[in-house]
């Protein structure tokens, strides 16, 4: 077994360096700085570190030794006198007027023992004399200066190198933790603040549930989260993210005017400030002390709510750091005291298939318990189908290899699990000396386990989703709360709360049963009253007032039941662009909804469409193809064609010469198709199965209606293609009418026909919704966003940005009346 995360010379077979020739020792040095260069560049610039904490400070620790027994080696490039990565090109850089260097690490009380010895001996104190310290937790976060001017923030910049880092000042600007002026006297006029931008536990599973249901990678851990975030180039999505800070450190201050002559008081100083400094960072006056201190937040650390990954140690008095000064690309007054990993190895029972409430299929292992940081661990996160084969987004090893092929996890294998963030456990690697001698590799469900669909992935994609929609079991909630919201079916009393309730009392499975609930009267106004009752015990408990009393029979009359059946029978009859959205089919919004409306006119035609259209729709293979880049339709339908038609006694190169011949394909497209494939038989191979998987003609047809295109289409036709779900739409077809879309006005409506119309802010006379019904009866298209394609935006009261975009792009602004003028309304 190979594993490109991980250095030969690191391991355990490495031999001691004392033994080790000035050759080989130059050959492994050379090759240790590649790879840590490599990891600063993966952790600094792109937030993807490929290492822990324990692998990378392996490799660093035995590069510097190797430098210590051969110091011809440390030359003024050497990785032993530098910090991080230099800065990304995406953003500006700031040179930082103080270096910001990194600690040198403790792994064991002995090192620290070391460290305060170590310290008193450079001081020249005497054993017995009392030296503080200040021990704070090491935030697991991105480190930032923050540079204040008069007490007003100005700037703000990651670590980059040490010495240059990237300028992040819009970024932070949006995290509400960071005040925007120091409340203060003794604000010096000019002062950087450095501190960990870091995410918390709750946050961060929340954000990767948002990841999970859009069809996004997960994030690793919060301290991925928290960069990634920090770092975009687009500052409102900075603001999206849940970030925090902690402070705990300074860089450039004005004539030397700290706030006081300790560490200590200078954190109690930026506390006083109004800037967020850690509750745990307290005074220790010997190792002893620092070392219980380290084992009592060891202890808390499941509990924190973020991620710490140490402790550091710091001498207190600023006189004696200023007397200690520092070696090499780290402070002598400070160490970061660095805890274990918290992992450890068990058996994978099982591997189980969990449908999201968006009909995403996520892994989940089923382990033999075991205990991870101090919590007993039977279940953990496998990501995605393509992390149980051993694949990362870029299709490249993330274990390694073995038999030149991906690590993969199979069950019965012993697997390494680590508490990723402290809080969600993961599988992080395969123990290959025991995997079992029947285990095999793990067959991805290509169909629903929860109601037997068809499970598709997307390219690009790297969640499987059932395309039960409707009728999975698993999404029938959500999607049933969709059926009925606002821009679909709008039925009034069924809210949220409600749907889940009749879900419940199983009065609720697919969107037909509500237009039959009628018919279950009695059992509807008795779930009414179940759940107004519990609802009342709940507030009974967490209120400790007493309940109402219990309704009368003639008192059910009251909970609305009566009225929600008037609001169903109201839309028995709805337009088809509201049916079409109404769905939930992936990829057709209401834009999407709205194109098949005036295409198809009525259900019957559309469904029509949809019949011809399923069976031709384009498979993986051709999909596969079309994401070459540079290879358009056009191109590839010129192959698909032009493939069948080669001499099939040409070599391979030869062949593949002729194809791109007949296909007339460019130099750029014949570079792209070569790199994209791995020699000419898989390339000829690729073109082969795509042609048999081509869309048939009534499937481009459907992808070439406007506002549609073919990712909608496949969504369409996936749909479809599922008898459960044309039973559904036969289902539903029986209790409603589907008004057939009206042809869009002529000739007195011309003024509008064709055009593309924005609305904002408050109109008077009509709501949006009806604004926007007139404009697309007119012929107009509605956006909601305006561009220099936009020809006329109405804005009402209150009209806002996109008032303001309008006139910057020079687009023609209407008021409400001037709107209705033009359209003879």
């Amino acid at each position: 077994m190979t594993n490109d995360a991980k250095s030969p010379a690191s391991g355990p077979q490495a031999p001691a360096v004392e033994t080790l020739t000035a050759d080989a020792a130059a050959t492994e040095h050379a090759k240790l700085g590649e790879e840590i260069a490599k990891a600063d560049r993966l952790y600094y610039q792109n937030d993807a570190p490929t290492l822990t904490d324990a692998e990378y400070d392996g490799l660093r620790r035995r590069y510097e030794a190797i430098e210590a027994q051969f110091p011809e080696l440390k030359g003024i490039d050497s990785l032993s006198e530098k910090v991080g990565a230099a800065p990304s090109a995406k953003f500006a850089k700031v040179r930082h007027a103080v270096p910001m260097l990194s600690l040198g690490n403790a792994f064991d009380d002995e090192e620290v023992e070391e460290f305060v010895a170590r310290v008193r001996r450079f001081l020249g104190l005497p054993a017995d004399a009392e030296i503080a310290f200040t021990a704070e937790p090491k935030i697991d976060g991105l480190s930032c200066n923050l540079r204040y001017e008069n007490g007003v923030f100005k700037q703000a910049a990651t670590r980059g190198d040490g010495f240059e880092g990237e300028d992040v000042t819009n970024n932070v600007r949006t995290i509400g933790e960071i005040p925007a002026r120091l409340a203060g006297k003794d604000v010096p006029d000019v002062f950087e603040v450095r501190g960990e931008v870091y995410m918390g536990h709750a946050d961060f599973a929340a954000i990767n549930e948002r990841q999970q249901a859009a069809g996004k990678p997960l994030f690793a851990n919060p301290r991925n989260a928290a960069a990634g975030s920090l770092r975009q180039l687009d500052p409102s999505i900075t603001a999206s993210r849940p970030l925090r800070f902690f402070a705990y450190a300074w860089g450039e201050v004005s004539e030397d005017a700290l706030p006081a002559d300790t560490q200590f008081g200078v954190i109690e100083a930026f506390a006083r400030w109004g800037l967020p400094t850690n509750p745990l960072t307290v005074v220790c006056r010997s190792a002893a002390e620092l070392l219980a201190h380290y084992r009592m937040i060891g202890e808390r650390r499941s509990t924190l709510g973020y991620d710490i990954d140490g402790v550091v140690y710091k001498v207190n008095a600023l006189v004696q750091q200023a007397e200690l000064g520092f070696v090499s690309r780290s402070p002598r007054w400070a160490i970061a005291h660095k805890f274990p990993a918290q992992r450890a190895v068990t058996e994978l029972l099982g591997i189980e298939i969990q449908v999201g409430r968006t009909g995403a299929l996520t892994p989940v292992a089923r382990l033999a318990p075991i205990t991870v940081g101090g919590v007993v661990v039977s279940n953990a996160s496998l990501h995605n189908e393509d992390y149980i084969a051993g694949l990362g987004s870029d299709g490249q090893p993330i274990r390694g290899t073995f038999e030149e092929k991906p690590v993969d996890i199979r069950i019965g294998d012993f697997v390494t699990i680590q508490r990723a963030g402290d809080v969600i456990p993961q599988v992080v690697d395969v123990v290959l000396e025991r995997r079992p001698a029947g285990a095999v590799p793990f067959a991805f469900p290509h169909l629903c386990p929860a109601c037997g669909s068809h499970a598709v992935r997307e390219e690009g994609e790297s969640v499987r989703r059932c395309t039960g929609g409707l009728i999975c079991p698993a999404q029938a909630v959500e999607r049933i709360r969709h059926f009925v919201s606002r821009n679909a079916f709008d039925i009034e009393g069924l809210g949220d709360e409600n749907v889940q309730m009749l879900f419940e009392a199983d009065l609720l499975r697919t969107p037909a049963d509500i237009f039959r609930l009628h018919a279950r009267g009695d059992e509807v106004r008795r779930a009414f009253l179940v759940h107004r009752e519990e609802r009342a015990r709940q507030r009974e408990i967490e209120t400790g007032q007493a309940r109402k009393k219990v309704l009368t029979e003639e008192e059910r009359q009251f909970l609305g039941v009566d009225k929600l059946f008037a609001s169903i029978d109201e839309r028995r009859e709805v337009a088809l662009a509201r049916f079409i959205f109404a769905l939930g089919i992936r990829h057709v919004g209401e834009t999407t909804s709205k194109a098949l409306a005036r295409t198809y006119r009525s259900v019957e035609a559309l469904v029509a469409s949809l019949e011809a259209a399923a069976p031709g729709r384009p498979g993986e293979a051709w999909t596969r193809l079309e994401s070459v880049p540079r290879i358009g339709r056009i191109s590839l339908t010129a192959l698909a064609d032009a493939v069948s038609e080669i001499d099939r006694s040409l070599d391979g190169e030869e062949a593949v010469r002729s194809l791109f011949r007949a296909a007339h394909l460019n130099a750029a497209q014949r570079t792209e198709m070569r790199s994209f494939f791995m020699g000419a038989a898989e390339l000829i191979e690729a073109v082969e199965s795509a042609a048999r998987e081509a869309p048939s003609e009534a499937f481009e047809a459907l992808a070439a209606v406007p506002d549609v295109g073919p990712v909608a289409a496949a969504s369409l036709c996936e749909f479809y293609a599922e008898a459960h779900n044309r039973a559904l739409l036969d289902e539903l077809l029986a209790e409603v009418r589907v008004a057939p879309a009206e042809q869009p006005a002529a000739a007195a409506s011309g003024a509008v026909a064709g055009k593309t119309v924005v609305f904002t802010g408050a109109l008077e006379k009509m709501t949006r919704e009806d604004a926007k019904a007139m404009a697309e009866r007119l012929g107009a298209k509605v956006a909601g966003s305006v561009s220099k394609k936009t020809d006329y935006v109405v804005a009402g009261a209150d009209a806002g940005s996109k008032l303001a975009k309008a006139r910057e792009l020079g687009v023609t602004v209407l008021s409400e009346d001037e709107w209705l003028a033009l359209v003879g309304g």
